[in-house]
């Protein structure tokens, strides 16, 4: 007598290839779960994510997720530029450079493991090459990226490459040495797939320990960038990378009398945005007060925040991050758009009038929380901070 014929069973794989499947909603279920982890270079770090139930992701290369992660007790948001290419639609990748004594990198790099869970909302952000350029304008580019400022870039470089679309693509980026370039190997072949619409240039400062450098060699310069793209006043620019590369960038097109109105730029370089929070001088403090002293009388309220034991005074027409700063009470904060979520606060007490750019989720409203860069104060306040 013949053994039954088993029916093998379908691939659990197979059903996040269905035929319609819906869109990831972080508002239904924000987890996102690791399915992959890779060493991009000594001290950077790609986490390929994937919702918990199958669905796909909608984004415009270049865009963002705030990860809402627990490190110590204590709830971080942090904004991180989504690597991988929407054309890919079943799961995204996050690209992550180790930051010495970085809380959020260092959680990620040590801690985070396949299968671990990260909360996230997004995708958020307007720096995309789908999203801004000049109308009308030849589809040629200049990518200008530094270190793991590649990630927005390489979105769109991947989008280009995976569409086969007639783009001119010259893409420099710039490193310390060899072994720290990013996905060197993916743009070399892209570089290979693509001959005469796609460029990579790479720049290095120095040799590695066991591979010496034979390309171009420094910091990038206007007589490098007319060596690599002598077009590029013609092109499109986008630039991300740590906040001196780019300042640096910005003055060398403003001096080569490129048109800014095509230069486009995006950094969440977290450290250095705190760092760079300018204290405002009293002089300018008090010639604002004696301009809002002509004006109507306007209403202030006193928001306190609770764990710097600080309390300040903040008129109903000023956003209560604006003037936590003027007062100096230092806050985390990043886009100040009410997009990123990164200076998401709970409200002990009290109200506040809102217009957010989508980042924060409505249940989090329902639970007490707000963005306090784009909120106005309609009572006193307590803030958990």
């Amino acid at each position: 007598m013949n053994a039954p014929t088993s029916i093998p069973s379908p691939d659990p794989a197979a059903a996040r290839f269905a035929p319609s499947l819906p869109e990831w909603n972080p508002e239904a279920d924000d987890a996102l779960i690791v399915r992959a982890i890779r060493d991009e270079t000594p001290d950077v770090k790609t986490f390929v994510l994937a919702p918990r139930s199958p669905c796909v992701f909608r984004y415009a290369p270049g865009q963002f997720l705030t990860l809402e992660l627990e490190i110590g007790g204590e709830t971080i948001n942090r904004c991180y530029t989504i690597a991988s290419a929407p054309t890919r639609p079943h799961t995204l990748s996050i690209t992550v450079k180790r930051v010495p004594g970085g809380p959020v990198s260092n959680f990620l790099h040590d801690h985070i493991k396949v299968g671990s869970v990260i909360r996230a909302v997004g995708p958020m952000g307007d720096f995309s090459c789908l999203m801004q350029g000049t109308p009308g304008a030849t589809p040629k580019y200049l990518f200008l990226s530094g270190g793991s400022g590649i990630t927005p870039l390489m979105s769109m470089a991947r989008t280009f490459h995976d569409l086969a679309e007639p783009r001119y693509l010259v893409f420099v980026h710039a490193a310390r040495s060899p072994v720290d370039i990013v996905f060197r190997a993916e743009l070399e072949l892209m570089a290979r797939n693509q001959p005469g619409h796609f460029r990579f240039a790479p720049i290095c400062e120095a040799d590695s320990p066991f591979e010496p450098w034979h390309g171009l060699r420094g910091r990038l310069n206007l007589g490098l960038l007319n060596h690599i793209a002598p077009d590029y006043k013609q092109r499109e620019i986008f630039v991300c990378g740590p906040s001196p590369f780019m300042a640096a960038v910005r003055e060398m097109l403003k001096t080569a009398g490129f048109d800014m109105a095509r230069h486009h730029e995006e950094s969440f370089d977290f450290a250095e945005l705190a760092a760079a929070e300018p204290d405002v001088a009293a002089e300018v403090i008090e010639a604002e007060a004696a301009a809002k002293a002509a004006e109507p009388e306007v209403a202030t309220y006193t928001v306190t925040f609770a764990k710097q034991n600080r309390s300040i005074e903040c008129r109903s027409d000023m956003f209560v991050l604006d003037a936590a700063r003027r007062n100096g009470v230092r806050l985390p904060s990043s886009c100040s758009k009410g997009l990123c979520g990164t200076c998401k606060s709970k409200l002990v007490s009290g109200t506040v009038d809102m217009k957010h750019g989508g980042g924060i989720r409505q249940r989090e409203i329902d639970a007490g929380m707000a963005l306090l860069c784009c909120s106005r104060p309609t009572s006193d306040l307590v803030v958990d901070r």
